[in-house]
Formats: C-alpha cells, sequence, structure tokens
C-alpha cells in the first residue's frame, strides 16, 4: 500500500470513531524503505543519554537540535542549510520540528516581516533527502481535528522527504479539556498511536508549554514514549508546577523526559548568562536531554562547548540558582 493510499483510509477510518488499526482492515503500511536503513547515528564525541523508548535502548546527545522560530528566521537559505550539515556534523543528529514552525513566529524585534514564507520541515528535507539515515528526526503536529491532522502528518512527510520519522509528538498539549478532546475515539491520540501501528513512526509523545496536569493526564495513559517540556512559565495564566507535577509522572510510566524554553528567563534578567541557564536545566535530576533552538554556526558552536566542558552545579549552587530562577521556572 503506498503512502497517500494509507492516508485516504486513515482518514476514512478515522471518521468511524472507536475503530481502531487492528479492527479496521487497513493492511500494513510500511514501504519498503521504512526503517530498511539502519540508522548511522554519531555524537562526535558529544555527552550522550541512552534512553528506553518502547522496546528500544537509544542512544542520543543530551542536547536535541531545536529547529523552531529562531532556525525559521535566518533569513539566508544557504546559511541555514549550512548550519544544519555543520550541526550534523558535530553530533547534533536529534533534530526537533513542527508541522507549524515557520518565519511568521516569534519573529525579532526590529526584523522588517518577511516578504517570503520559510518553513523547518522544507529547509530540513533539503538536507535529510542526502543524509536520512544519520537523523533522528522528530517532528510534531498541531491539528486536533482528525481529518486535518491526517493531513498534516502527511505534509510533514513529504516536506521533510521521508518516508518515516523516528518520532511523532502531538504539539502543544494545553489544557484537561484538550486531551479530552484529543482522546476521544479515532481522533489525535488514536491517529498517532496508528501511525506507530503501521509503521509511519517508531515512536509517539509529545509536548506541554503550559498546563502541568494535562501534562501529567497524557503521561499517565501509559502509552507515550517521550514527553518535550517547557521548563518556565508560558504566561502568567500558567503557572502550575511543572518540575514538581509533570516530570515525576512521565518518569513512573517510563518516559524520557526532554526540556525546552531554558533561556527564556533572559528576556527579563539580563545579568543571567545563556551557558549559566543551558547548565541548570542540565543539573537538574529527572529530565534526560535538553532542547535547544539554534540559529548559527556560533551558536552551535557555544553548545558545543558548552556540553563538552559540562560540569554539574552543585546542591548549594541549584540551590541558589533555583531561588534566582524562581519567578520563572515553575
Amino acid at each position: 500500500m503506498d503512502r497517500r493510499q494509507f492516508f485516504k483510509d486513515m482518514l476514512a477510518a478515522s471518521a468511524a470513531a472507536g475503530i481502531t488499526a487492528s479492527g479496521s482492515g487497513i493492511a500494513s503500511a510500511a514501504e519498503p524503505g521504512l526503517f530498511k536503513k539502519k540508522p548511522h547515528y554519531d555524537a562526535k564525541g558529544l555527552p550522550t543519554v541512552t534512553l528506553t523508548l518502547g522496546k528500544d535502548k537509544v542512544v542520543i546527545p543530551k542536547m536535541l537540535l531545536g529547529l523552531g522560530s529562531r532556525f525559521c528566521n535566518i533569513d539566508d537559505e544557504d546559511e541555514a542549510l549550512e548550519m544544519l550539515n555543520f550541526a550534523l556534523d558535530n553530533g547534533f543528529y536529534y533534530w526537533d520540528t513542527a508541522h507549524t514552525y515557520d518565519n511568521t513566529l516569534a519573529r525579532p524585534a526590529g526584523r522588517p516581516k518577511p516578504t517570503r514564507r520559510v518553513y523547518s520541515e522544507e529547509r530540513l528535507g533539503e538536507v535529510l533527502k542526502y543524509r536520512r539515515n544519520e537523523v533522528f528526526l522528530s517532528t510534531k503536529v498541531t491539528a486536533r481535528e482528525p481529518s486535518e491532522a491526517l493531513a498534516e502528518i502527511e505534509d510533514s512527510l513529504k516536506r521533510l522527504k521521508t518516508d518515516h520519522l523516528e518520532t511523532l509528538k502531538i504539539h502543544s498539549v494545553n489544557s484537561m479539556e484538550d486531551v479530552e478532546e484529543m482522546s476521544k475515539p479515532g481522533h489525535l491520540i488514536d491517529i498517532v498511536h496508528r501511525m506507530r501501528d503501521e509503521g509511519i513512526c517508531k515512536y509517539v509523545g509529545f509536548s506541554c508549554h503550559a498546563d502541568a496536569y494535562a501534562a501529567k493526564a497524557m503521561c499517565d495513559r501509559g502509552d507515550f514514549d517521550s514527553m518535550l517540556l517547557a521548563m518556565n512559565q508560558w504566561d502568567s495564566n500558567h503557572l502550575s508546577p511543572r518540575q514538581q507535577v509533570a516530570i515525576p509522572a512521565a518518569k513512573a510510566n517510563g518516559m524520557a523526559v526532554f526540556l525546552m524554553k531554558l533561556v527564556r528567563p533572559k528576556e527579563n534578567r539580563k545579568e543571567i548568562d545563556i551557558p549559566t541557564l543551558i547548565r541548570y536545566a542540565l543539573s537538574l535530576d529527572g529530565p534526560d536531554a535538553v532542547c535547544l533552538g539554534m540559529d548559527s554556526i556560533d551558536v552551535v558552536k557555544s553548545n558545543i562547548n558548552i556540553l563538552k566542558t559540562f560540569r554539574k552545579f552543585s546542591a548549594k549552587e541549584m540551590q541558589e540558582l533555583s531561588e534566582e530562577l524562581g519567578p520563572f521556572y515553575v
């Protein structure tokens, strides 16, 4: 069954609420190319962590290459592709992107409005078409309506120029109401798990910028492999204690935990340097790795240095920093 027919069948099946992959009559969608080539991951000496994802042991760098708004706002295409290749050549082989990432998000202050739309996934595809088996690839689906979600996933695969993903995540779980909506038969949670069952992705996860209790509810389902969590407050309406609620729930359910939005306090506390914020996140007990947005070769080089020279903060240093960062990290 080719990929297009698979998505047509998935769309038809999602309309019949409650039909599971095993009962829908859908044949395996795995094309001959899916996961056929053995991955060739090389951390190039970067510190790594061994994760249990599903039934597999997977080794990844302690820092994921975040390819969101900062990356999309690199205006020069050649510069962006050079950064991707440089990062991969130097060990950053876990790439984190999303269908919604483009250069209209978080445009840097003072920058003129872009004259063209830049999609993160399309940029990645220009490198992946040559180097796919070197990259542990993760993207995210945002749409909650089933047909829109399926269209996003198919579009992501086209943009990325691949027929498979290592991880497919649900993007930005934001409330208990959101969890309830996604949990309906045939809706988004069913869809991402069927993508795993049919061989389109190996692992499934979700990201959360806001409500820790919604993240905990997702973890407690027991059928996700990883969580990508914002470690600081997204806005004043979302002050739930993420590190005390969501992370323990994920670890209790055997999930990998990745932290994002590490350097946001820098926006308000100019005296705190970025390497300190990154070291603080890497020193926390519980999370497995951090995801950091990168937008130049110089930033990649800086992060290589931070990782290779990393020294965990002492308990006293962590306590002092925790008190200083209390207004930001919850």
